[in-house]
């Protein structure tokens, strides 16, 4: 069974007591400070809002966690920390050059959403496409929505089962709903997560933990 360890702190003062190289394998979507806690989901009517938050309109998380992009400095420890790395929204931080992005095609057709996603990765290989319609009627999974930018549970699997091993240490450090985490458990990975929201954290360790009675299926 995968070894998981789960943080509700301030992501930078725990990777400040980290070693060096000490993971596998940093996999994460930090905050890239383009408003998707607040207005630019609220025009979307909320469609990307989870359940819980519904009822309290402009409540997104206790940290207005989208309201200013990860800082350099929490990108710097992602790199000394770990031997590889994947950053979704890579474009948007002062990463090195990479040969290998990992491009998410959303299928999203006409819409305010954007065609594709990309992420950055230190992966000396070549570019890759994982193609997933993710948002409307025509979705591919009925998987439900916690988090505004919670990505699909197939993409991250996909991106584990391509770019790590069984028994590596994954570590997200902006782990929202647990998505890394709950991927991590399906296809044997260890997983370390932090994430400074207490309702997203809880919403996080529940998700955890039911993958973990549940570990060789996907929804």
């Amino acid at each position: 069974m995968s070894k998981i360890e789960l943080h509700n702190c301030d992501c930078l003062e725990f990777m400040k007591t980290m070693p060096d190289k000490s993971v596998d394998c940093v996999v994460t979507d930090p905050p890239y400070g383009i408003g998707e806690n607040n207005k630019k989901n609220l025009s979307r009517g909320g469609f990307c809002t989870p359940k819980w938050k519904r009822a309290k309109a402009k409540d997104y998380g206790e940290f207005n966690w989208d309201s200013e992009a990860a800082n350099q400095e929490q990108i710097n420890h992602c790199l000394r920390i770990s031997k590889n790395q994947i950053v979704f929204g890579g474009n948007f931080f002062n990463l090195p050059p990479s040969p290998c992005w990992i491009v998410w095609d959303k299928l999203n057709g006409k819409s305010d959403f954007a065609d594709c996603e990309l992420a950055w990765t230190s992966y000396k290989t070549s570019v890759r496409k994982f193609s997933y319609l993710w948002a409307g009627f025509l979705k591919k999974n009925p998987e439900e929505r916690y988090h505004p930018t919670q990505k699909p549970l197939s993409l991250m699997v996909w991106i584990l089962e391509n770019y790590t091993s069984p028994g590596d240490t994954v570590f997200d450090p902006f782990f929202g709903s647990g998505t890394t985490g709950v991927a991590c458990v399906q296809t044997g990975r260890d997983f370390i997560g932090c994430e400074i929201d207490p309702g997203y954290f809880s919403i996080a360790q529940k998700r955890i933990h039911d993958a973990q009675q549940q570990p060789t299926l996907l929804p």
